[in-house]
C-alpha cells in the first residue's frame, strides 16, 4: 500500500494522511486535475465517487456524490479551489450539501495537499484534512473518513501503473 502515514492531531483539528508513489509531482498532480481520474480513487472501492462538476482552477467549484452498495449516497460533497500550486499544492475547502434539506454532516472544513519529489524518482502526497471544530473531528472520524481516505488513496498506484503502460501494450 502507498500510505506510508497517518496522523490525527485533535489540538489542531488535523487528520494527515502521507503517500508516496513511483511517479513525478505531474503524474501525481494528474490524479487530482483529470477528473475520470480522480472518480477511479476519490472514495474507497465500496463508495467510488462520481463528479458532475470539476472546475479545477483557482475561484473553481467541483461537486461529486457518491455511490455506496445500497446505492448513491443522498448527500453532495463538494470543493471550493481556493489555490493551487501546479504540480506542487492544492488548498480546498470541502464540505457536502443535500439538495435543499438539510443534512447532519458537519460545515465545511478544510483540505491540504502537498505533492513533492523524493528520492529515486518518487513522490510525496500530503494530505491534511482540517476540520471546523472538535465535533465534527470526532463525527468524521466516526463515519469512517481515515479508513476510507486510506483505501481511496491505495487504489492511486493501479492508476499510475496504466500510465506508464503504453497505450498499444494495454
Amino acid at each position: 500500500m502507498t500510505v506510508t502515514a497517518v496522523h490525527k492531531d485533535s489540538e489542531k483539528l488535523t487528520l494527515t494522511l502521507d503517500a508516496e508513489f513511483d511517479a513525478s509531482p505531474e503524474q501525481v498532480w494528474n490524479l487530482w486535475a483529470d477528473p475520470r481520474k480522480l472518480e477511479r480513487w476519490w472514495g474507497p472501492p465500496s463508495y467510488p465517487a462520481t463528479f458532475t462538476a470539476h472546475d479545477f482552477r483557482v475561484g473553481g467549484r467541483s461537486e461529486y456524490y457518491m455511490t455506496g452498495p445500497e446505492g448513491p449516497t443522498p448527500f453532495l460533497g463538494y470543493w471550493q479551489i481556493l489555490d493551487l500550486d501546479p504540480p506542487r499544492s492544492i488548498r480546498i475547502e470541502d464540505g457536502f450539501v443535500t439538495d435543499g434539506s438539510p443534512n447532519d454532516l458537519p460545515g465545511p472544513g478544510g483540505m491540504n495537499v502537498t505533492i513533492l519529489p523524493i528520492d529515486g524518482g518518487r513522490t510525496r502526497m500530503t494530505i491534511e484534512n482540517v476540520f471546523p471544530d472538535q465535533a465534527a473531528m470526532e463525527q468524521l472520524l466516526a463515519m469512517g473518513q481515515e479508513e476510507g481516505l486510506t483505501q481511496a488513496i491505495g487504489q492511486i498506484d493501479a492508476i499510475l501503473a496504466e500510465d506508464a503502460t503504453p497505450a498499444g501494450a494495454r
